[in-house]
């Protein structure tokens, strides 16, 4: 099969190899080891009809946090709770009239960061799921930032920046104070309301 869609692929033009490629798709992935569910038009599902990236997993593949485009297009932040199934509220989380982009979470997915522009420029943001309040880590911060990343247990935030004229890697501690997220806490993150529609 896959070699009579590649060379069906290498016949046609280019502008038909988006046809191709997602006729490869329907039938390239039906190994019973993948777990995605459908593509659906509603937004109560892991993928939708736009454009999805950049998945990240907590530590025991119970959740995934993602970036999508299905707002009106808009990109926001979503967290997909594989046991359930189904997507998880952020309330506060995706602001109106700006990006929000690139997210990792905490090993108890109570703890996320993420790439936002909703003051003008990219920000790094911590959002903690119990409070739906968010952060901003680099608000005074000079230059661009992107990639981050957070520790399991939600001390310490990691990001790209290029305020030296080259991109390098910034380390940022939430200090000693702080609640620590716990593998084991992971369920105990209370899912306060009904998901996004």
């Amino acid at each position: 099969m896959l070699w009579i869609v590649m060379k069906w692929c290498n016949s046609l033009r280019s502008g038909k190899l988006a046809l191709a490629i997602a006729i490869f798709s329907l039938f390239g992935c039906q190994s019973s080891r993948y777990i995605t569910p459908p593509t659906q038009a509603i937004n109560a599902t892991l993928n939708s009809s736009s454009a999805e990236g950049h998945g990240r997993l907590s530590h025991d593949g119970r959740y995934l946090i993602y970036h999508s485009d299905r707002l009106n297009s808009q990109r926001s932040i979503f967290l997909y709770d594989l046991q359930r199934r189904r997507l998880v509220p952020l309330p506060g989380l995706n602001q109106p009239g700006s990006m929000q982009y690139q997210a990792d979470l905490s090993s108890d997915g109570r703890n996320m960061v993420y790439v936002s522009e909703q003051l003008g420029k990219t920000d790094i943001f911590l959002y903690n799921r119990l409070t739906g309040k968010s952060q901003n880590l680099t608000k005074n911060f000079i230059g661009e930032v992107r990639n981050p990343s957070i520790s399991g247990n939600g001390r310490f935030v990691c990001f790209e920046s290029n305020r030296s004229g080259q991109w390098d890697i910034e380390i940022y501690d939430r200090g000693v104070g702080i609640d620590f997220s716990q593998p084991g806490n992971i369920y105990n993150v209370p899912d306060t309301s009904s998901p996004p529609g």
